[in-house]
């Protein structure tokens, strides 16, 4: 499908926060080649989240229109750490780290992106050859005074707090990325617009022609408030399971939906409208809508017939107020690791007996449908199915003492 200069432009600035520079962008557009459109990630974690998917939605944004991706694997840059929007020097991966999660990523993203469209670099191939004399010339490109223009820096230089020196070479090296590259465009998040901009100032200096770079806004997590994070809890991983992420998205609020739809959904901005539409004049119910959210979302990175089968046991446990049907159960003796805390942990259903402790000291715990609130409630001999928190079922049988 050929698309025109103005329907590109529409589709690029969809869910975009800025671009710089727009007009050059359309000087680059109506040259009629493929631009190299290059986004970095660090392979700091080893699974990707949907907040990751606003960039990698973006850039199969640009495969659609003919362009070509770098998909950038900061194997190199992982090793400094990135330090934006840090308040504390942040801690650095080992090699082995990084290689592994590198791994998982390329597996991951070819579920948006088209692999015949896709080229995956590692920023070690040009890096690791740098010498001692090239990270000084590096260095000699910026001074320490454009450094703590940077927010976080100057933030932490204000407040006395440490600036490790090594983390001046984290701009500078994704920087370089971008004259090895040969990047007609870069994206990144908000909290990138530092780091992409040094990668104009540093291809201005080799005489390239400079990026445009487009940011993209953070996705809000499942609380609405906080973006999605795997350490504030409020993430959805696109390689969990597809109840889980079904339900998971089906908790969204109403009007947190319609920011995922238009930062990580296919559908068109007027087909988006559309049910907008719908919802303001009481043809559509929020609920459907959000079904159609989770299941497009859920067969993306599972498969349609997954995301059916999710919908339906959401709606048989949650509208029917019916057990999964493959509901774990723990087995254990009265008077022996018989708590409610002791039971959940031993379940595997969380990560930790933190976790658990939390969900009960939260009133998110209940017991034959009676909320409690001290993990260390004693089951009494028989069988009981507990609820922890809004997704979690398991069914505990405390047998008698011989």
């Amino acid at each position: 499908m050929q698309y025109d200069l103005e329907e590109s432009l529409e589709l690029i600035r969809r869910g975009s926060e800025e671009i710089i520079d727009e007009q050059e962008l359309i000087s680059k557009l109506k040259r009629g080649v493929p631009l190299r459109v290059k986004a970095g990630f660090d392979p700091t974690a080893p699974d990707l989240h949907l907040g990751h998917t606003v960039l990698i939605q973006k850039l199969r944004h640009f495969q659609v229109l003919g362009h070509t991706v770098l998909f950038l694997i900061g194997d190199f840059t992982g090793l400094i750490g990135d330090p934006s929007g840090k308040s504390e020097t942040r801690k650095a991966l080992t090699r082995e780290e990084v290689l592994q999660n590198a791994e998982t990523y390329k597996k991951q993203i070819f579920r948006i992106l088209d692999p015949e469209k896709t080229e995956i670099l590692f920023n070690s191939t040009w890096m690791e050859t740098f010498t001692a004399y090239d990270f000084v010339q590096l260095c000699s490109k910026y001074t320490v005074a454009r450094m703590l223009e940077r927010d976080d820096f100057h933030k932490r230089f204000v407040n006395k707090q440490p600036i490790s020196i090594h983390e001046f070479l984290y701009p500078l090296a994704q920087g370089y990325d971008s004259i090895a590259m040969k990047a007609d465009v870069e994206l990144g998040g908000t909290d990138q617009k530092f780091n992409l901009l040094v990668g104009r100032t540093l291809q201005r200096q080799e005489g390239l022609e400079p990026q445009v770079i487009l940011t993209m806004p953070i996705l809000e997590g499942l609380d609405g408030v906080q973006k999605m994070s795997k350490s504030l809890g409020n993430y959805v991983a696109i390689e969990e399971p597809p109840q889980e992420m079904y339900g998971k998205l089906m908790s969204v609020s109403d009007e947190l939906m319609f920011r995922y739809y238009e930062l990580i959904s296919d559908k068109s901005l007027q087909e988006i409208e559309g049910l907008q539409q719908g919802i303001q004049d009481g043809r559509l119910h929020p609920k459907a809508v959000k079904e159609e959210l989770a299941l497009e979302i859920t067969g993306r990175f599972h498969s349609q017939v997954a995301a059916r089968r999710a919908r339906e046991e959401f709606n048989r446990v949650f509208s029917g107020q019916e057990l999964p049907e493959d509901i774990p159960v723990v087995r254990v003796k009265s008077g022996d690791q018989n708590s409610i805390l002791e039971v959940m942990a031993l379940s595997g259903l969380f990560k930790s007996k933190g976790e658990a402790k939390r969900l009960c000291n939260q009133g998110a715990v209940t017991r034959d449908g009676q909320k409690i609130t001290d993990p260390a409630h004693v089951l009494s001999a028989g069988e009981h199915v507990l609820k922890c928190g809004k997704r979690k079922f398991l069914k505990a049988e405390v047998l008698e003492q011989d």
